[in-house]
């Protein structure tokens, strides 16, 4: 059993997807817990032709959101296994690699959000990595290692490194630290020049602005990428599940009437009458649609 610190990692912990909250034992005796089972991945809208695996953009500047692609480097088998079910029950989409050869080829490949980067590797060092990345791509690198010496932790940031981890670590601090690395910039990258207008609704990514009729409506943040995410595939079903692990991949979000609330409330900004929807509309038992 691999552990980060106090906190082990069971057998049953090798398992991805959204948690899912667990009924409490009966009292007076411990009754078998029920999970509702989920698909470890939810149904996610048509993938645009030509996209690039690990980036939300495709051709002509469409997008779709996604889970944070996270490529962890590290030659000790043992961690890598227990990084991907602990990541993945976070809500990141994980990668791997054993050795630097192949960090390059994979990060190349998925131009991850984050990469977590051992330091001593069996064919360079890892510090020689973080520069040969961060030469191909301005991606947040978070360094991973048990050597914790002063002059390793600054020599790692020198280079371009963002963060620094010493082993063993507890998986929490870890997830702690990489959300705040991500929330200093964007998870997707969205074109600067992208627009996308389906009828009287126009949405501008890059400015943030939505307008209908050509009238500019105010919308919150969460409003204005639920929206997005939904006119990025007009007239395509966008499941419930699909939703929430895009907006609030970073939260454990049990209550899904939080997605309904944002959904209301983009109903009464947007449609000209919210109680018979004609932009955003529902489609019982599966998710929503964006039609013109």
């Amino acid at each position: 059993m691999t552990s980060f610190g106090d906190l082990p990692l069971p057998p049953a912990f090798l398992r991805t997807g959204r948690r899912k909250k667990v009924s409490a034992p009966a009292p007076g005796g411990i009754s078998p817990a029920r999970v509702t089972a989920v698909p470890a991945v939810p149904p996610a809208p048509t993938p645009l032709a030509g996209s690039v695996p690990g980036q939300g953009a495709g051709p002509a500047g469409m997008f779709r959101y996604r889970r944070p692609v996270v490529l962890v480097v590290d030659d000790e088998e043992s961690y890598r296994q227990a990084l991907v079910a602990g990541l993945g029950h976070e809500g990141f989409a994980v990668e791997v690699a054993a050795d630097g050869h192949e960090a390059m080829r994979q990060f190349h490949r998925l131009r991850p959000d984050l990469v977590l980067l051992d330091v001593m590797l069996p064919d360079q060092s890892g510090v020689e990595l973080c520069q040969r990345m961060r030469a191909v791509a301005p991606v947040p690198i978070i360094m991973v290692t048990a050597r914790d010496s002063e002059v390793d932790v600054v020599v790692g940031l020198e280079v371009g490194a963002s963060d620094y981890v010493a082993k063993p670590f507890r998986l929490r601090e870890l997830v702690a630290r990489m959300r705040a690395v991500l929330r200093r910039g964007p998870i997707t990258q969205m074109p600067r020049d992208e627009v996308l207008s389906e009828g009287p609704v126009r949405l501008d990514q890059a400015r943030r602005e939505v307008s209908v009729h050509g009238r500019p409506v105010e919308l919150s943040r969460k409003e204005f990428d639920m929206l997005a995410l939904l006119m990025a595939q007009p007239g395509q079903v966008v499941t419930r599940e699909w939703c929430i692990d895009q907006l609030w991949w970073d939260q454990d979000l049990a209550d899904s009437r939080t997605l309904d609330t944002h959904v209301k409330r983009l109903r009464r900004k947007l449609e000209p009458d919210p109680a018979n929807p004609r932009h955003i509309v529902t489609v019982r038992g599966v998710g929503f649609r964006f039609e013109p």
